[in-house]
């Protein structure tokens, strides 16, 4: 028996020891990550409600309290990586081999997912070495895996405990209930956040700020280490600190020598006849923000050299905290707030300054809502400041139009917004960053791909443009000059363009210059036509500071080998020729002087102003005799060269100091020729531009010139450039006919443009059109015309990015031919008809002013309408308007007179058609010169 016992106690299968799926020391670990997941369910469910009702309103509710509830969804996450790694490891060991293979295979679906949303979160935790993912379609698919995993576990986990343990539903409702009741509570609560974006700041702020036109968010003061952070910035924006570092806006406060001289100028006139500063914060509200908003500016006393904030410039805050551009006027017309930071920005203690960086890079749409907004790609704010009226508080006379780079874009065929350009791209260009913050290699924190090279890249935040001045009396080094001369190149051409005989304006025309060589005569005198083309740049050429910006054509004659005559030579201290051509505006006080010291207070009138819209040419006339003696060639080179400041200027901000003026001088555009003397031959030589263009130009600098410029002449080019088979040609001659009165030409010169294979831009036609329309009394044609353009119904024109309807000189022509044609709805039968031509004339002239808010015609038109319909208040209004912003042309005749009579070089500059002598005698110069 026994013997058989043991037979069968042996042959009976083995058994193992049970170990259950969940045993009582894994259970606890289990209620510790059940623990964390719901503390992180009800944070992540706050989370989400913010970023929905961001989303949904367009407002933005992320304050501190959102900060730290981030920063508790980092702590959570990381805290949970350990124990689910753990227990998943344990819990799969015990019940991978369960019978219940429904549990099991949910529950290595689900322990998959929790491992994909764990996963998910650190790739979007930047920050965290090796691991950080810097791709924005990476990033993308990583933030919607961790959007969706949540819900993904939600449904595995059901699954999974639905094939095992009865599911304990109440605990998860009271979850979800603490979940919603708290983000709900938390929002209700963060819609009280202060900042009000996209709105202007209150007008209490005017107080403290104007004349400039710029507000804070509060209407207060905003503490200057706020406005004063731009080392933090450099921590994680190396590369965009280091390009602004040698930027003009780095060096636009007190610490640019030459802003101190002239901003010192403006203070001390004004408290000597004011009492107080305040007129100069014209100024500051662009140049001098730190000092400016954090109160020390409207100090008398105020240390321009030793104050902390006196060489802030215009900080990386200064730009990025504007929260609002509150209308097109410029002057600093923003609202600017102290902006939120993450906590613990300002902590002196290294683990908290690491927190909060690591906060930063984790969460940065926050930091990126905060500091990067719309507005910021957009022309008007570029406008805020880079538009400039001088208002009566400043000069004590009246208001007066400055500097003003955002209406000359906004007019010009480059943004694609103007209806009289001579010339179009391809693709309008939509602000001033796609020229003047070009795309750069960068691992920059906020680098990022941005074009098809698949490189991560930043605007460069140099600005490049032409102050080769700053970086030059700072010792910004080579690299930030060379910078904007290469910005500059191509930007601008000049071409010698032909001869006219007998150094006469209605000389024959012997040209163009190229491919033939006209041969000259010795003893012979000729008018040498050049030409000044702009090319690539978006606004007028020269703009900013125009009035002592230096740019000017040296041209040189040679005869045989030997200097026979020369214009726009410098003498040893660099001052230019003052009898030579200047791209400038000479600019005066009411005294007729000359505004040398960039005294905006006094500036007055123009006595002349040769600055070159975009798109458009200036033809330059040189008058020079052959010598007698000449035998074999005559050469003429010309350089087009510009000089940030004049050395007149240069010589006042310096001082004692000044010995000489040596600012870099760019070349920006040159060209040359060589002509054979009769009775000897040279090789052809070729100009590498378009014959028709070359015409083009010529005739469109002659268009240009004051008064009513050399007509005849321009419709000899134009003819040409039509003969050559370009639709210009005639599109330009109607030009020169609607000028000149010749309507009937007109239209026959509009037909022809249309007509053209391939035709001239429908737009441009029907913009002339509706002005001759409007002459010849074809209202509703023109109304239509108009219309057309208003609304921009031209389908290349869209495909090219073109808007017309901000062309408001346009919007102006409309509204003024709708209030015409209402004239002719007479009595009281029409009295409906005449009223709703009227309504829209006024909805045309509000949106004309909506652009352009200081528009002396819009008013006056407006003034007029609401006079016809009896509206007497509105019309007092608008006419008090008009003379405001109207120029002042009796004012003006008496400078100028003034200038003239004291300054022989500018009074010859002035003149409606100037003729330069190559060989002025040396006697002849006279005056004070430039």
């Amino acid at each position: 028996m026994k013997v058989a016992d043991q037979n069968q106690s042996s042959s009976a299968p083995s058994r193992r020891t049970y170990v259950p799926a969940v045993g009582p020391r894994l259970r606890k670990l289990l209620f510790f990550v059940f623990g964390l997941f719901a503390l992180l369910a009800i944070n992540a469910f706050y989370l989400a409600a913010v970023t929905f009702a961001e989303w949904f309103t367009g407002s933005t509710f992320q304050g501190y309290f959102y900060q730290f509830m981030f920063l508790g969804h980092l702590a959570l996450g990381l805290l949970l990586i350990m124990p689910v790694l753990v227990y998943g490891a344990i819990h799969i060991s015990n019940a991978h081999d369960r019978p219940n293979r429904r549990a099991v295979k949910a529950g290595f679906a689900l322990f998959t997912t929790v491992l994909i949303l764990l996963a998910s979160g650190l790739v979007l935790t930047r920050g965290i070495p090796i691991i950080e993912v810097r791709d924005p379609a990476g990033r993308q698919l990583a933030y919607w895996v961790h959007v969706v995993a949540p819900l993904v576990v939600a449904w595995l986990f059901v699954l999974h405990r639905l094939a095992g343990k009865r599911i304990n539903w109440r605990a998860g409702a009271w979850v979800a209930g603490v979940a919603a009741a708290f983000a709900a509570v938390a929002i209700l609560l963060q819609i009280q956040d202060p900042r009000q974006w996209n709105v202007a700041g209150p007008a209490s702020g005017e107080a403290y700020f104007f004349p400039s036109l710029a507000r804070t968010a509060s209407g207060n003061f905003i503490p200057a280490r706020s406005l004063m952070k731009d080392a933090y910035c450099q921590e994680c924006h190396a590369d965009v600190h280091d390009a602004w570092s040698v930027s003009a806006h780095r060096f636009a406060s007190f610490n640019n020598p030459a802003y101190l001289f002239s901003v010192r100028n403006t203070r001390e006139k004004s408290l000597a006849r004011d009492g107080t500063v305040q007129a100069a914060r014209f100024c500051a509200g662009c140049h001098d923000l730190v000092p400016f908003f954090s109160g020390a500016f409207d100090d008398p006393a105020f240390d321009d050299v030793n104050h902390p904030t006196a060489a802030a410039g215009i900080t990386c805050t200064g730009c990025h905290a504007i929260t609002h551009i509150n209308s097109p006027r410029g002057n600093a017309d923003y609202t600017i707030e102290e902006p939120l930071h993450y906590p613990f920005v300002d902590s002196d203690q290294a683990l908290l300054a690491w927190l909060n960086r690591f906060m930063v890079k984790a969460k940065p749409a926050f930091h990126k809502k905060t500091f990067l907004k719309p507005l910021h790609q957009s022309t008007e704010f570029c406008g805020a400041c880079h538009k400039v009226h001088l208002p009566e508080e400043l000069n004590q006379y009246r208001w007066l139009r400055g500097q003003n780079h955002y209406d000359s874009f906004l007019l010009s065929g480059v943004s694609g917004h103007g209806v009289t350009s001579f010339y179009y791209p391809e693709q309008a260009e939509t602000n001033c960053n796609g020229c003047h913050m070009p795309l750069t290699v960068s691992d920059d924190f906020g680098a990022r791909v941005r074009d098809a090279s698949a490189e991560l890249k930043v605007h460069d935040h140099q600005f490049p443009a032409a102050n080769t001045a700053i970086p030059h009396l700072l010792g910004l080094g080579e690299a930030a000059i060379r910078a904007h001369e290469a910005f500059t190149t191509d930007s601008v051409r000049v071409d010698l363009f032909a001869l006219r005989r007998d150094g006469l304006i209605d000389g024959e025309l012997l040209g163009p210059l190229r491919p033939d060589l006209p041969a000259v005569e010795p003893g012979s005198t000729y008018l040498l036509e050049t030409v000044v083309r702009t090319l690539k740049l978006g606004h007028l050429f020269t703009q900013g500071t125009a009035d002592s910006n230096e740019v000017w054509l040296d041209v040189e004659l040679h005869a045989d080998g030997k200097l026979l005559g020369r214009s726009g030579a410098m003498a040893e201290d660099g001052t230019v020729d003052p009898w030579s051509h200047f791209i400038n505006a000479y600019v005066l006080d009411r005294n007729g002087d000359r505004i040398d010291r960039r005294n905006a207070e006094d500036i007055f009138t123009a006595l002349y102003n040769n600055q070159i819209p975009p798109g458009a040419a200036d033809t330059v006339h040189y008058r020079f005799k052959v010598p007698a003696t000449a035998s074999r060639s005559i050469s003429i080179s010309v350089r087009l060269k510009y000089r940030k400041f004049d050395t007149n200027y240069m010589r006042l901000f310096q001082g004692a100091s000044f010995d000489g003026n040596d600012l870099p001088v760019m070349v920006i555009a040159e060209d040359s020729v060589t002509l054979p003397v009769a009775g000897t031959q040279l090789t052809t030589e070729v100009r590498d531009i378009p014959e028709w263009q070359r015409w083009n130009d010529y005739g469109i600098g002659l268009l240009r010139k004051s008064g009513r410029g050399q007509l005849r002449q321009a419709e000899e080019a134009f003819t040409k450039v039509g003969a050559l088979g370009r639709p210009d040609g005639p599109l330009n001659l109607a030009r020169v006919y609607v000028r000149e009165g010749r309507l009937l030409e007109a239209v026959d010169a509009l037909d022809a443009a249309a007509r053209h294979d391939p035709p001239a831009p429908p737009w441009s036609v029907s913009y002339f059109t509706g002005l001759v329309n409007m002459q010849n009394g074809y209202l509703d044609e023109a109304i239509e015309n108009f219309r057309s353009l208003a609304e921009t119904r031209f389908n290349e024109a869209r495909a090219r990015g073109f808007d017309f309807s901000l062309d408001y000189r346009l919007l102006n022509e409309l509204a003024l031919a709708l209030f015409e044609r209402s004239k002719l709805e007479r009595g009281a039968s029409r009295k409906a008809a005449r009223e709703a031509l009227q309504e829209e004339a006024m909805r045309w002239f509000s949106r004309s002013l909506a652009i352009d808010p200081e528009n002396a015609e819009a008013h006056y038109g407006l003034a007029q309408i609401h006079t016809a319909r009896g509206a007497g208040e509105q019309a007092t209004r608008h006419r008090a308007l008009h003379a405001r912003y109207k120029v002042d042309d009796n004012a003006r005749d008496r400078a100028v007179a003034a200038a003239r009579r004291r300054d022989a070089a500018a009074d010859h500059a002035a003149n409606a058609v100037v003729i330069y002598d190559l060989q002025r005698p040396a006697d002849a110069a006279g005056g004070k010169g430039p």
